[in-house]
């Protein structure tokens, strides 16, 4: 551990002032800085430790998110005595959502202690809630599973985790519409076509068709999230449809 905390510290220029500004986001004192130092390393520092193993914190993200997902589901369990194995998978999806996460990130501003080779305004919004996963990673290495249960609990489960609203909460729209167009025998089409925007970052521009008929289009940085505006945009136009008990 001393040759990748000698390797971080020189890239931490003032390691007093990110251990003030990670001790403000936990709430509690860090033990280890290399461990959150790495949290906030991106690949593009390139850095690598004396066995050849790249630091970054792509590794702490898998461990946060595998981290969080206990800690949710333990509160689910204990809260929600009746509910059944798929109801529980689903509210802790709408919980540890990529969307809900880059927000957290977002808040808590971690891309402000981020250290990379690229510039900041070319990260996606994923950065964020890769960012917060990786925290939380970091967290259970420097401090066991009780400090990174009190970290979930403060950040996460006591402001957001209110069981009936989140009965509500649509975690995807696609999802939603694909299901009710199959439910109701409907053909449904997302056809990518050319963008004229003149926006610097590239876009895609998605057209929802429903039984041939356009019912939405939307534009997003990625396909993926264009499809999801223009299934949102549609849900609400069925809503009613849609809503309607079976």
């Amino acid at each position: 551990m001393k040759s990748i905390r000698n390797i971080l510290n020189s890239r931490f220029k003032n390691n007093g002032n990110f251990f003030i500004s990670v001790h403000n986001i936990l709430g509690f004192k860090p033990k280890n800085l290399a461990f959150y130092k790495t949290a906030f390393t991106h690949r593009s520092m390139n850095i690598r430790d004396k066995e050849g193993n790249v630091i970054n914190y792509e590794r702490l993200e898998f461990l946060g998110d595998a981290m969080l997902g206990a800690v949710i589901a333990s509160h689910l369990f204990s809260e929600v005595p009746g509910g059944d194995e798929g109801y529980l998978t689903k509210m802790r999806s709408k919980i540890v959502s990529r969307e809900h996460l880059n927000e957290l990130g977002k808040d808590l501003k971690l891309i402000d202690l981020v250290e990379s080779k690229i510039p900041k305004g070319q990260f996606g919004d994923n950065i964020h809630g890769n960012l917060f996963e990786a925290l939380v990673g970091a967290i259970f290495l420097d401090r066991g599973y009780k400090y990174c249960e009190k970290f979930i609990y403060k950040r996460i489960i006591i402001p957001f985790v209110d069981i009936e609203k989140l009965e509500g909460k649509v975690i995807s729209y696609k999802s939603l519409l694909i299901e009710w167009c199959q439910k109701e025998k409907k053909t449904f089409n997302y056809e990518v076509y050319d963008d004229t925007g003149n926006d610097e970052v590239r876009h895609f521009a998605v057209r929802l068709s429903i039984d041939k008929k356009v019912v939405a289009k939307a534009r997003a940085t990625s396909k993926k999230k264009a499809e999801e505006k223009a299934s949102k945009r549609a849900f609400f136009v069925f809503q009613k449809q849609i809503s309607r008990p079976n």
